[in-house]
């Protein structure tokens, strides 16, 4: 049984929100469409953190083989399913048990094994995982701080934690809001933009559990390629981290 104090990251209203998407997260052009455009380009990212940490498997097919990856906020598994065909033995969790039904459902499809549970990251034991994920889902927890205090206590000693969020500035609003939420395929009340955190803030936190950053960029869209890794985070970033050293 789980005490209330464990499942205060989660809201519920988001949980809600989100898991009304669930039926067509897989479809390119429906309610998740932003996320199918975002997540080669996050897959890139997480490609290259997982190189450089582990060195050796730069042009292997699963560089993650045999080890233990958590991604939170999975949704449907739009980002859960290539880190196990990376080799990854992958635990998923989401706010939505309709996300996880679908989720699960489509692994099974796939011929993936992923262990997929509707449960909160303070839930779910003191297993330690090498990699830690949680792409664009912080802006949407009832209290970041203590989300990033249970994410860094399930990180291995020497594992990877990668983050993504929007930043909180005017461009994003614009972007991600004014026209994301109206004409760019969002669906209206997905984003709050004072929940958003600047990449400070967000370091902050990190810092305040014990990791460091070791690595950021900024994620923006280019007319002529779609989104791209870039210098400039004024409107999505990510963030690599790790346990402080030393």
């Amino acid at each position: 049984m789980t005490d209330s104090s464990s499942i205060a990251t989660i809201d519920p209203k988001e949980a809600a929100h989100f898991g009304a998407m669930a039926a067509d997260w897989w479809d390119p052009a429906g309610s998740s469409a932003m996320l199918h455009k975002l997540n080669p380009v996050r897959l890139g990212y997480i490609r290259a953190a997982i190189d450089t940490h582990w060195p050796g498997h730069a042009q292997a097919f699963r560089p993650l083989a045999g080890r233990r990856v958590l991604d939170v906020g999975c949704g449907a598994g739009l980002l859960t399913e290539p880190l196990a065909r990376m080799g990854g033995i992958v635990t998923g969790l989401d706010a939505a048990p309709e996300n996880i039904a679908v989720a699960s459902a489509h692994a099974q499809g796939q011929g993936l094994t992923i262990d997929y549970r509707a449960t909160p990251v303070e839930a779910i034991g003191d297993v330690a995982y090498d990699l830690v994920t949680s792409m664009e889902v912080i802006e949407h927890v009832a209290d970041p701080a203590a989300f990033v205090a249970a994410l860094a206590s399930r990180l291995a000693h020497d594992g990877l934690m990668i983050l993504s969020t929007p930043n909180r500035t005017p461009l994003s609003r614009l972007a991600m809001i004014t026209v994301g939420e109206s004409v760019g395929g969002i669906p209206r009340g997905t984003h709050d933009w004072n929940r958003f955190l600047t990449p400070d803030e967000l370091t902050a936190l990190l810092e305040a559990a014990g990791l460091e950053v070791i690595d950021s960029s900024g994620l923006s869209f280019d007319p002529r390629k779609g989104f791209v890794l870039s210098s400039n985070s004024a409107i999505n970033y990510l963030l690599t981290a790790r346990h402080r050293r030393g």
